[in-house]
């Protein structure tokens, strides 16, 4: 069960999502998650920085990875406590290979910085990838558009309004 963040972690508060992320949940009928938005006096650009500060598990965390499959962007969603088996997007793409993206290509793709991007509102359309780790709870939450920002979501509505496919791509340890 998610706990109150804002019970735990004093320093939270209401914040405004990123500008390009605050007209995509108008356009997606999400209005009502403007006030759900959080921020922080310090930027939270790692998932154990953000669970730290909202006071969640790690894995509580949606991390939004942009890839590129044979040198088209891609986005994979991630809870925070895991990492992203290269290999196995690779296979899931069918693609010869598959990079991490330079920041100016993360940027140029979605619209915003490295460690504030959301799950969705991009400038760009791209394919997206949601492991389903993510469904291990009742809220996750992710960035809104910078490091200073996030919201909780259902699962579920954020692979959903991502337009994501569910996926097994997290790398598993031994």
């Amino acid at each position: 069960m998610p706990r109150t963040p804002t019970a735990t972690v004093p320093s939270m508060t209401t914040a405004a999502a990123h500008p390009l992320f605050a007209a995509a949940l108008e356009e997606l009928g999400l209005g009502e998650l403007h006030t759900q938005i959080r921020g922080f006096p310090d930027a939270t650009r790692t998932a154990a920085e953000a669970a730290a500060a909202i006071g969640c598990e790690l894995s509580e965390i949606c991390k939004s990875l942009i890839f590129a499959a044979d040198g088209v962007p891609m986005l994979v969603l991630m809870d925070g406590a895991s990492r992203v088996d290269l290999d196995l997007v690779r296979k899931e793409l069918g693609a010869e290979k598959v990079t991490r993206a330079k920041a100016d290509v993360v940027r140029e793709t979605t619209g915003y910085a490295i460690g504030g991007v959301p799950p969705f509102g991009h400038r760009t359309k791209t394919r997206v990838l949601a492991d389903r780790s993510l469904l291990g709870h009742d809220v996750v939450w992710a960035a809104a558009g910078n490091p200073h920002v996030v919201f909780p979501m259902a699962p579920l509505d954020l692979v959903a309004h991502a337009g994501a496919t569910l996926v097994d791509v997290r790398e598993q340890t031994s």
